[in-house]
């Protein structure tokens, strides 16, 4: 629908008119903020539920005879709390809003209607991505905090003066009510009482100020910031008033005693203490899920900011979850330079990350995150000091990276975070060895890796995607040997390449292997851009290849060889992607499982992989990814669309300070 169009709806609270999401999640009405909305012709006006900041709204509405739509945060909201982040979802209501049972809503003609078959089967769905995903309207919080040993029932909290209460039918003596229900209905069984998040946060106040000595004998206040689903799936029944974890414990399958009315009582659903307004009757569940995940509110997709299904969301929410888990609350990072703090912040979302310079500032115990094989302790083989407890997470590069070079400070979209080594060290093993060494690869994450890797060769992305210049295959029918240059200081061969370890003696050995092959030698961009140093006698190069080619993208170089003789260098890896024959003379993270022909066999890598197993485990199960539009974690499929949308864009041109500190970090390491 055009912008001429879409009806015009005023938004009277400057709050709401902030609200970064809102044009989108409203993409079928022209949103008028202030002060064009207190004069320009309106159809229809937005009011925030019925908080007090809507009364303007109400007013205007009246006012001017103009139709009022009320917007609330949907059910599945964020991950960050409403002060944080915007909401990913909105309810829009023509009639009145879900939390207020004095009067009819949207989502109440929602779960009256009838469903077909199709929706009762993808409400069941949407139900078991849920539990599996473990969301909740918020989902910033860890489920780390310990809860009661054995059975134990669950009573909710809210904020004091929340307006769902009061137009829940509730008050503040209908929490007192609630608690002494669930003290009285499970005598013998602990009740632990769930504090909101923002009473947590110290924005807001609660219910229960004080217990009386009977009720501290029995009650476990749990004033932890604990993601709810941990806390419903243990539990033996959920008591609330209007919260909405009420509504999420039904989804979790438990009784559910209510003692307001929130949108998901009165439905035969919950044992409810108050009567029902006559407009609810009895219906299954799937109505309530269906009304309240499906047709009521709408979603917002947070890396194409375009609308979409609760099922995109929910599998977004999930990664998000999944990847905020997997390291301690808190983290300690050691030794990184200004320019990567952000993006190690990024990569360890869900962790608060403390910066140190030295490894005996961290406490005993601490988890030290650090770059590479540098060893905590200034270079000595394990931690010192306070430390020694200490496990660390190496980081690095991941192996599709960026549009540009990471030592031009290009940030990057991915980054491997390694717990037992890292994947280029090959005298120890790493995460992705043990990884590739002894997961399962199921028929669906093949599929997934097959065609991520058939998109990679279509595309044409490599690591760094860079390189401009043409090139083509010999004219003569010649077998074609590739030969890529690596910086000869990098890590990866002095852990990787227990052999050779330069450039020139590689070159040698790939002229020996293959003499009457036309062999072509591609330098190392970090050396082309004067970044690095070239290898010792890398200048003599012209000696042994037949070919050098500087600036050429490296897909069109592998794309047209017929074999690629490296190192340890990624582009063996990336050469198998493309079907190619690989000689490996050191031992890079994808030798050794029967893809390659390895120079120097790895004792400890016996499994013989398939190339769509070697793809899911390196650049699937391995790696971790930010998208560069929403700063979250994302898929390596979303990766490749963002890789791609840079690509054509063009890498974008350092600033003075950026090609000032680039010319120092050169300096030093020459």
């Amino acid at each position: 629908m055009s912008a001429e169009k879409r009806p015009r709806y005023g938004v009277f609270t400057l709050g709401l008119s902030r609200l970064q999401t809102l044009p989108r999640l409203l993409d079928d009405l022209q949103v008028v903020d202030m002060p064009a909305a207190l004069w320009d012709p309106l159809d229809g006006v937005l009011a925030w539920g019925r908080k007090p900041v809507a009364r303007r709204a109400e007013r205007a509405a009246r006012r001017r005879g103009l139709p009022l739509l009320r917007i609330e945060d949907g059910f599945l909201r964020s991950v960050g709390l409403g002060a944080c982040e915007p909401p990913w979802s909105l309810v829009v209501d023509d009639q009145g809003i879900y939390y207020d049972a004095t009067g009819p809503s949207r989502l109440e003609s929602r779960i009256a209607a009838g469903l077909d078959e199709a929706q009762r089967q993808r409400a069941d769905r949407l139900r078991a991505m849920w539990q599996a995903a473990r969301l909740s309207k918020y989902n910033h919080a860890r489920e780390s905090a310990a809860l009661p040993a054995g059975a134990f029932v669950l009573a909710v909290d809210q904020t004091f003066g929340d307006a769902s209460i009061r137009c829940g039918l509730a008050d503040a003596r209908s929490f007192a009510r609630m608690l002494e229900a669930a003290l009285d209905e499970n005598p013998g069984v602990p009740v632990v009482l769930k504090v909101h998040p923002d009473v947590i946060a110290g924005r807001k106040r609660g219910h229960f100020e004080s217990l009386t000595a009977g009720q501290a004998g029995r009650v476990v206040l749990l004033a932890d910031d604990m993601h709810p689903p941990a806390l419903l799936a243990s539990s033996r029944a959920v008591y609330a008033v209007t919260s909405q974890m009420g509504f999420e414990a039904l989804l979790w399958g438990k009784p559910v005693r209510t003692f307001g009315m929130p949108f998901y009582a009165g439905w035969g659903l919950t044992q409810d203490e108050l009567p029902a307004p006559e407009r609810r009757r009895p219906v299954p569940f799937e109505n309530l899920v269906h009304a309240a995940l499906v047709d009521y509110p709408r979603y917002i997709d947070p890396e194409t900011m375009q609308r979409c299904e609760p099922e995109r969301l929910i599998e977004w929410m999930a990664l998000q979850r999944r990847m905020r888990e997997r390291f301690p609350p808190r983290v300690h990072a050691l030794g990184f330079s200004r320019w990567k703090k952000p993006i190690v912040h990024a990569f360890f979302s869900g962790s608060e990350v403390d910066f140190l310079k030295r490894a005996e500032s961290a406490p005993p115990g601490a988890t030290l995150a650090v770059w590479g094989r540098r060893e905590p302790g200034g270079g000595t083989p394990a931690v010192r000091g306070p430390a020694a407890a200490a496990s660390v997470v190496r980081l690095e590069d991941g192996f599709l990276r960026s549009v540009g070079l990471g030592a031009d400070l290009v940030r990057p979209l991915s980054w491997v975070m390694d717990r037992s080594g890292i994947y280029y060290d090959a005298t120890r093993p790493s995460d992705l060895e043990t990884l590739l060494q002894t997961a399962e690869f199921d028929a669906a994450l093949l599929a997934r890796a097959r065609a991520l890797r058939e998109r990679i060769v279509a595309t044409g992305l490599t690591k760094y995607n860079v390189g401009q210049g043409g090139w083509s295959r010999p004219a003569q029918d010649v077998r074609v040997v590739l030969v890529p240059g690596q910086v000869e200081s990098d890590a990866s061969l002095a852990y990787g390449a227990p052999g050779l370890r330069t450039n020139f003696g590689l070159l040698r050995a790939a002229r020996e292997a293959a003499p009457q092959a036309h062999l072509i030698y591609k330098p190392h961009p970090d050396v082309v851009a004067r970044l690095r140093q070239p290898g010792r006698g890398e200048g003599e190069a012209r000696r042994f290849c037949d070919e050098l080619v500087v600036d050429a993208p490296m897909h069109a170089m592998l794309d047209a060889a017929d074999e690629v003789h490296v190192l340890t260098s990624l582009a063996g890896f990336e050469a198998l992607l493309r079907g190619k024959r690989v000689v490996c003379h050191g031992q890079p993270f994808y030798a050794g499982w029967g893809l390659t022909q390895d120079a120097q066999p790895h004792p400890r890598r016996t499994r013989r992989l398939t190339l769509d197993e070697l793809v899911a485990g390196v650049l699937i199960l391995y790696p971790a990814y930010v998208s560069r539009s929403s700063g979250a974690f994302t898929t390596p499929e979303r990766a490749l669309d963002e890789l791609l949308a840079w690509r054509a864009q063009g890498a974008s041109r350092l600033s003075w300070r950026r090609r000032l500190l680039r010319w120092v970090l050169g300096w030093r390491k020459r």
